[in-house]
């Protein structure tokens, strides 16, 4: 079976040149600078234990293959499927909870993947995997639920390439409860890893927690992953934080403090925390601010003042 990874960055990279260097059969699909990187030098795989470069097949457009694992943003997420062959099965490997319903609306067979896998990618051609000694946690199952032969052979595939991976019927409420634990993604992002930060955490998930009570939506934790140091490359910070490292001019609290924005107004329960953390933080990419260009009293004083409207 052909793996196709749209995305080879942290997740895609790390997911992709795990089941390389285990003998499956992988191309990456990559863009720009990074697609360059890849396809005359290789990808450069780092963990705790290992650095290795490996020569993955690599492409920039659509190629043959038998499965696609979209790795990419939630906010990127229709553009990168929109070339691919509609028959093709989709499996979102994503955080975010949007991108399978959205797949649905062009893609016949689709699963959730739920992804615990600390890694960085920042650099072209580089990729730094800290979970230790698996890379990750990953849950796999059809969407919007079951679990099937191909659901079955992923998770076997990836737990022989360096993670722990199930098939579960009921994928989304894995993804639910990475979702709340993602929602101190853009606190990150905003505040870098200053003192204060564990409290806006709390609130936000607390927050997120209450609306998918609301919502009647299930949720549960994965499992923790072990982490190492990589000498030379220091971890930094999750995804978001990470978006506004690159610059990239986008970000994914749309799709996370967004989601429970969204359910609050759907099912009547204010989201004061996330709403401000969705705002300041598209704000953030928008503008091509750094990781930590705002003080935990500054963004604390934003939501103490959208609360406060709220509660009127």
């Amino acid at each position: 079976m052909r793996y196709i990874i749209i995305g080879a960055g942290a997740i895609g990279g790390t997911i992709g040149g795990r089941l390389h260097q285990s003998g499956h059969d992988v191309v990456l699909i990559a863009r720009g600078a990074h697609y360059e990187a890849l396809r005359t030098t290789g990808l450069r795989l780092v963990t705790p234990d290992v650095d290795e470069t490996v020569k993955v097949p690599v492409a920039d457009g659509p190629v043959d293959g038998d499965v696609l694992i979209v790795a990419t943003k939630s906010q990127d997420t229709l553009a990168a499927l929109d070339p691919w062959p509609r028959h093709l099965p989709v499996v979102c490997a994503q955080n975010g909870v949007a991108n399978e319903r959205m797949a649905s609306r062009r893609f016949e067979h689709v699963y959730g993947m739920c992804v615990y896998l600390p890694a960085l990618h920042l650099e072209p051609g580089l990729v730094a995997a800290y979970g230790t000694p698996l890379s990750g946690a990953l849950y796999v199952g059809r969407y919007p639920q079951g679990v099937d032969d191909l659901s079955e052979t992923i998770a076997a595939d990836l737990s022989k390439s360096a993670f722990a991976a199930q098939a579960v019927a009921e994928v989304m409420p894995w993804k639910y409860g990475k979702l709340l634990s993602n929602l101190g993604n853009a606190v990150e992002a905003l505040c870098g890893r200053a003192p204060g930060i564990n409290e806006l955490f709390g609130q936000a998930r607390a927050e997120g927690a209450a609306v998918l009570a609301a919502a009647g939506l299930a949720h549960q934790g994965g499992e923790q992953v072990a982490t190492g140091d990589i000498e030379g490359i220091e971890r930094g910070g999750g995804s978001s934080w990470q978006s506004l490292a690159k610059g990239s001019g986008s970000i994914e609290a749309d799709y996370l403090n967004g989601e429970i924005t969204l359910l609050g107004r759907l099912h009547g329960v204010p989201t004061p925390v996330n709403e401000v953390l969705q705002r300041e933080a598209v704000r953030a990419a928008r503008e091509r601010r750094r990781p930590g260009s705002m003080t935990v009293r500054q963004l604390s004083s934003l939501i103490a003042e959208r609360s406060s409207a709220v509660s009127r």
